[in-house]
C-alpha cells in the first residue's frame, strides 16, 4: 500500500482526535513561517534539525510533500512548547538525547549537526522494530516509570525503552501532524468544510471514495 493510500484509509487510531482551539493556532502559526526561517522553541537549532530528519524519514516526499514540506517539524516543536506538560517536556527531552547519542555512538561522529539522514536512519528503524510484546513491555515500562517521577522517585529508563518511547512518540507525532496539515487535509483526505446532507450507515468508500474525513 502506498502512503497515499495509507492516509486516506487513517482513521483515529493515533489517540490525537480533537482539534481545540490551541492546537488550531499552532498549525495556523505554522504556515506563516518557512523551513529557511524556523528557529525552534522548545528544541536546540540542532536539535530542530535531528526532527526535520526525522520526520522526513518517517514521511518522505514520495507523490505527495514530505513531512517537513508541510511543516510537521514545526508543528511538533510548536506542540512540545505550547501543549505539552512539564513531565512530557522533560520526557521528549531525555529520550531525545538517548536518541541523539545512540546514533553519534554508531556513526562516529560527534556532534548533532554532523548527522545526515543516513546516519539517523538505521537506529530509527531499529528502535521501531519491536514485536507486540516487546511493545507492550516498553509501554508498561514508560509508565511505571512516569508514575515514579510522580511519586517522587529518581528511577533510571534502559536505553532501549528511550529508543523505543522517543520514536513511537516522534512517529505518532509526525502522522497526526502530517495527517492534520492544510495540504493533507484538502488534497489527501475527505475534505467538506460545509456539511450537508446527514447520511448514516453509509459506506465509506461510496461517500468518499475510501478517505477518511480530514475535518
Amino acid at each position: 500500500m502506498d502512503r497515499r493510500k495509507a492516509l486516506k484509509n487513517m482513521g483515529l487510531s493515533l489517540g490525537y482526535a480533537v482539534a481545540t482551539p490551541t492546537l488550531i493556532s499552532i498549525f495556523q502559526s505554522c504556515k506563516t513561517e518557512t523551513a529557511l526561517e524556523w528557529i525552534p522553541d522548545f528544541f536546540s537549532k540542532e536539535e530542530g534539525v535531528l526532527i526535520t530528519n526525522l520526520v522526513d524519514l518517517i514521511l518522505p516526499k514520495t507523490d505527495t510533500p514530505s513531512a517537513s514540506e508541510v511543516q510537521v517539524n514545526i508543528f511538533i516543536d510548536r506542540f512540545a512548547n505550547e501543549v505539552m506538560e512539564k513531565e512530557q517536556q522533560d520526557f521528549l527531552k531525555m529520550t531525545m538525547k538517548k536518541f541523539a547519542d545512540e546514533v553519534l555512538k554508531n556513526s562516529g561522529k560527534e556532534t548533532i549537526s554532523d548527522l545526515n539522514p543516513q546516519d539517523i536512519e538505521p537506529v530509527l528503524a531499529q528502535a521501531l522494530k519491536v514485536t507486540k510484546e516487546e511493545e507492550k513491555n516498553y509501554t508498561k515500562t514508560i509508565v511505571d516509570y512516569n508514575i515514579s517521577l510522580k511519586e517522587g522517585s529518581a528511577p533510571q529508563l534502559d536505553d532501549k525503552t528511550a529508543l523505543f518511547g522517543f520514536a513511537n512518540s516522534l512517529r505518532g507525532l509526525t502522522i497526526w501532524g502530517y495527517k492534520t496539515s492544510e495540504y493533507v487535509g484538502e488534497e489527501v483526505l475527505a475534505y467538506l468544510p460545509i456539511p450537508g446532507e446527514y447520511k448514516a450507515c453509509e459506506d465509506l468508500e461510496e461517500l468518499t471514495g475510501g478517505k477518511a474525513w480530514s475535518l
